[in-house]
């Protein structure tokens, strides 16, 4: 099969020929009809992640078709139209047991743990717990885009922050996930300021229902604009980008009893990320991290999706095939970009 490569972390990948994967006894090979190029993935092609192995395949947002099952299986069979969350639980440990999938002890993620979907085929683990049907009136496109950053925004705003209608809700970067959770909380009644430092995010911002919008490129205090665009702050904050200043100035824009949920992953090149404490503390504020979705809570997303209350297919703004892969991964340690890319293994 063909796949994007990176034999070193920073140095540019390639696309070559390499094995086509099999199955384990429990899991599944999907041929991936789309896949989504994510900021993860750039975070991992940089090394910021201790479970790659080189030389690597990324890519762990994914839709497409079951082509082969391992013997072990008894949901799925070949031709089933599946998607899959980013962490593939193994289904046995205690947080599995308790259904909190997205925490397994024993994960694997495809495009980390083990090599990932920029490619015509992958392997995924335990697919009894884990695949998701897609439905037939959705496309390969909209389902790549669930997996990662729409299901992860939905956990981080409806299950994990609690929204509320009529609730100010906060998001610090407007990328895949950022956009999402603007779209989820926007549906949800909630009053959202988004901010970002690129023009084109914040259009797409305001296009998907947030009511203020933030440049935080002109704007030297993010969080104290937030306080004077909410009249008192924020009850809800997301950090959806991952860096020291937005996690922070996620916390500081909240109001008493406020909730930040920490969604951008913090790479631990950027050293220990400063949190304000004390205001937590003086605030009752609540912290909160977000990891993904587990396969069994996507009916009521996928519910809300197909009555067209949610939009995802609206955040797909590029499709690429998988010779543009290369260039657009190493360009978004410099321009994250706007929406969603979805690339197209046999485009």
């Amino acid at each position: 099969m063909q796949a994007v490569v990176f034999e070193r972390y920073g140095e540019v990948a390639e696309v070559r020929e390499v094995p086509d994967p099999r199955p384990a006894p429990h899991g599944v090979t999907v041929r991936v009809e789309a896949t989504g190029l994510c900021r993860s993935d750039w975070h991992g092609w940089q090394g910021h992640d201790p479970d790659i192995t080189l030389p690597h395949v990324p890519g762990h947002e994914l839709a497409g078709v079951v082509e082969a099952v391992g013997d072990r299986v008894t949901r799925w069979r070949p031709g089933d139209r599946v998607t899959v969350p980013f962490v593939c639980a193994c289904g046995s440990c205690g947080a599995c047991a308790a259904g909190d999938q997205q925490v397994c002890e024993r994960q694997t993620q495809p495009g980390f743990t083990h090599w990932g979907s920029f490619a015509q085929y992958v392997a995924l683990d335990h697919a009894d717990v884990n695949l998701v049907a897609v439905p037939e009136e959705m496309s390969f496109a909209t389902a790549a885009s669930l997996g990662c950053r729409f299901a992860t925004a939905f956990r981080a705003v409806v299950q994990q922050g609690r929204v509320a209608a009529g609730e100010w809700v906060a998001v610090h970067g407007c990328g895949g996930v950022g956009l999402s959770a603007v779209m989820i909380a926007a549906a949800s009644g909630a009053r959202v300021v988004a901010v970002d430092v690129s023009p084109q995010a914040l259009d797409l911002a305001r296009k998907f229902g947030a009511a203020q919008c933030l440049d935080a490129s002109s704007t030297p205090d993010t969080a104290a604009a937030i306080h004077a665009l909410t009249d008192g702050g924020a009850h809800l904050s997301l950090d959806a980008l991952g860096s020291p200043t937005t996690c922070a100035a996620s916390v500081n824009g909240l109001r008493r009893r406020g909730r930040h949920i920490q969604v951008g992953l913090l790479p631990s090149t950027s050293g220990t990320t400063p949190v304000p404490m004390a205001r937590a503390i003086a605030l009752e504020l609540e912290l909160l991290g977000s990891h993904g979705m587990a396969a069994h809570t996507y009916p009521p997303m996928l519910e809300l999706v197909r009555a067209g209350v949610l939009r995802p297919d609206l955040l797909v703004t590029s499709t690429i095939g998988l010779d543009a892969v290369p260039a657009a991964l190493a360009a978004m340690g410099t321009a994250p970009g706007a929406g969603v890319t979805v690339i197209e293994p046999w485009n």
